[in-house]
């Protein structure tokens, strides 16, 4: 739980967010990954770099020939007071290739940005793919511990920060790290004193970049992961907030969010001070620096060692000179936040996948014989759950499950659909080890219809249709007529063609879960989960339901996870789960006899 203020906060029970913590922090490393992600991209980069180096060495040029200008006038000026005519010839000359120099510097920038652009968006666009690729195949317990919202932002936010960074940044080092060389080979050729002076600057101003930088870095890291957490508890609230209204807990979430918002305020405030501090303290050096170079160059000018124009030009590649360095000390501020970004990034990329096939076994003709042997499973090391779990479900059998909250009701499901391993023993379905099964085999035998309701954007033909995406129409209205949902579809103005909103709020709740409840009969699976399906709808849709549901089970093999008692009375075996083990297993009416935990359970 993100920390808070208050004790209010503190032991709050309300909470929806929970905090995850990444690796260490490994600046280097992320810069070679990044660098490495990079190089398909040479032959551009390279391009990028000979844009800059002409458009640098035409920049460098250009003071040249304002030098030039001005001693073309003072002596044109020295002329005309002597009498003789101004000739401006000359001048324009200087002028037209002082013109063309910046004009070929201007299409060099051009060049430059526009390639390095299509770099930065290539390079996140095959960073996107990846993290896409990444989520499909990343295993249950990584949603289970990472909020959709912290997701999010390492899709969106990171990855802008990348590509903006990216394309604004690279190019700027290229062109600094040129500028600085030419200007130097330039101020060297028009006077060595005056070139130290401006040389003596630089160590004090990256000694400055340094240490700003490298105290930086960790609070841009902090600023994306609060930004993160703040992404995750903004989309918890908004799901969710018609039971924070249920409950009155509107001040609550307000004061979660506050408490994140501050926290990423104080991050974010102390990254971006940090970042705006460096500018200044370089700039008052290099200022420094340049009130020397301008007493100098005075005294050269009275003592005719330097012309007017030339000190101009050495003034103008002073400023040159220290420019990169400010630019490069800018520059290192926003790479630290782009490889804060890149980081989180990477973490994601780089969580472990779902484990890989054991065998590529396909599962054929699904009969639904089931059997747990011996099962042992435990989320965390120190937490086993189950403990020897043997089970035996016979194809066409109604098994339901149930037990106190915990009791690993789901977690059986989960492990039947290897969305976890077990940890010892083993799960066979039909006689096959389901490990040497692929999981889509697997899967595919599986139909669930799930308390908690999945629509997506879309119209209600192509929900139903997600069971099985060749189905006609006629097997698609024959499967809403058998969930009852086809009477309620038809009332509506575009009928099967209506578009549902996002997880289809623009129709009820108990209206939703027939529609899924459709998509279940739809698949015609071997297999079918029922995780309190019909608890979203009223009494007399739930009866329509329970004869829907009869004829769906009809020749396959069910599991009921039961949070009501009474929608199991008519189960083939109930399976009293606690702390993961099988406490009792019977029909209803033996359960009741025993007078044990089920007995309890049902009076309770």
């Amino acid at each position: 739980m993100s920390k808070k203020k208050s004790n209010q906060n503190e032991n709050s029970k309300y909470s929806l967010y929970k905090k995850k913590t990444d690796k260490a922090y490994d600046t280097l490393g992320t810069a070679k990954k990044l660098a490495k992600r990079l190089k398909p991209f040479w032959p551009k980069l390279i391009l990028v770099a000979i844009a800059a180096a002409v458009s640098t060495a035409m920049s460098v040029l250009g003071p040249v020939y304002l030098g030039n200008v001005i001693d073309a006038i003072n002596v044109q000026v020295h002329n005309k007071l002597s009498g003789n005519a101004f000739e401006f010839r000359e001048i324009a000359v200087i002028l037209i290739k002082a013109i063309a120099v910046y004009a070929i510097t201007s299409l060099m920038m051009y060049i430059q940005q526009y390639t390095m652009a299509g770099v930065a968006q290539k390079l996140v666009y095959t960073l996107r793919n990846d993290v896409n690729k990444k989520l499909s195949i990343l295993p249950l317990r990584y949603y289970d511990s990472t909020t959709t919202g912290e997701v999010l932002s390492r899709v969106v936010n990171d990855l802008d920060n990348i590509n903006k960074s990216l394309q604004n940044n690279l190019t700027q080092i290229i062109t600094s790290v040129i500028t600085v060389i030419g200007v130097l080979a330039m101020m060297l050729h028009l006077n060595l004193t005056m070139t130290a002076v401006s040389v003596a600057v630089v160590p004090a101003s990256a000694l400055i970049a340094l240490l700003i930088a490298g105290r930086s870095k960790r609070w841009f890291r902090q600023q994306w992961d609060r930004n993160g957490e703040l992404n995750g508890h903004i989309e918890e609230m908004y799901t969710g907030h018609n039971i924070i209204k249920i409950f009155s807990m509107e001040k609550n979430a307000v004061n979660e969010f506050d408490d994140i918002n501050n926290e990423l305020f104080k991050v974010s405030y102390k990254a971006q001070f940090l970042s705006g501090i460096i500018m200044p303290f370089i700039s008052f050096v290099n200022n420094i620096g340049y009130v020397i170079i301008c007493i100098l160059g005075g005294l050269f000018v009275i003592n005719k060692t330097l012309s007017l124009g030339g000190i101009t030009t050495f003034i103008t590649y002073s400023k040159l000179f220290s420019q990169p360095f400010v630019d490069l000390a800018q520059i290192m501020n926003n790479l630290q936040s782009t490889l804060a970004s890149a980081e989180r990034v990477f973490n994601l990329v780089e969580e472990e996948a779902e484990s890989s096939d054991e065998g590529n076994e396909v599962l054929t003709d699904p009969k639904g014989v089931i059997k747990f042997e011996h099962v042992d499973f435990c989320y965390t090391e120190d937490k086993p759950l189950m403990n020897d779990l043997n089970l035996e479900v016979k194809p066409g059998q109604l098994v339901a499950i149930v037990g106190p909250t915990g009791a690993g009701k789901t977690t059986i499901v989960n492990l039947l659909m290897r969305f976890y391993d077990v940890k010892g023993g083993k799960i066979t379905f039909d006689g096959k080890d389901i490990n040497t099964l692929t999981r889509d085999s697997l899967r595919s035998a599986f139909g669930m219809i799930l308390q908690d309701i999945w629509l997506f954007k879309g119209t209600i033909r192509d929900n139903i249709a997600y069971g099985r995406l060749d189905a006609t129409d006629e097997e698609i209205i024959a499967a809403a007529k058998m969930a009852r949902a086809h009477h309620f579809i038809s009332t509506l103005s575009d009928g099967y063609d209506t578009v549902l909103d996002e997880n289809g709020t623009n129709i009820s709740q108990g209206q939703r879960q027939l529609i899924t409840i459709a998509r279940a009969v739809l698949a015609n699976p071997s297999v079918l989960i029922l995780d309190e399906a019909t608890s979203s709808v009223d009494t007399r849709t739930e009866m329509q339901i329970q004869y829907a549901m009869a004829d769906l089970m009809k020749n396959r093999t069910c599991f009921v996870i039961a949070h009501r008692l009474s929608t199991i009375r008519k189960a083939d075996t109930i399976l009293v789960i606690d702390n993961g083990e099988i406490v009792e297993t019977g029909n209803h009416q033996e359960l009741l006899e025993k007078k044990g935990f089920y007995y309890q359970l049902y009076n309770s």
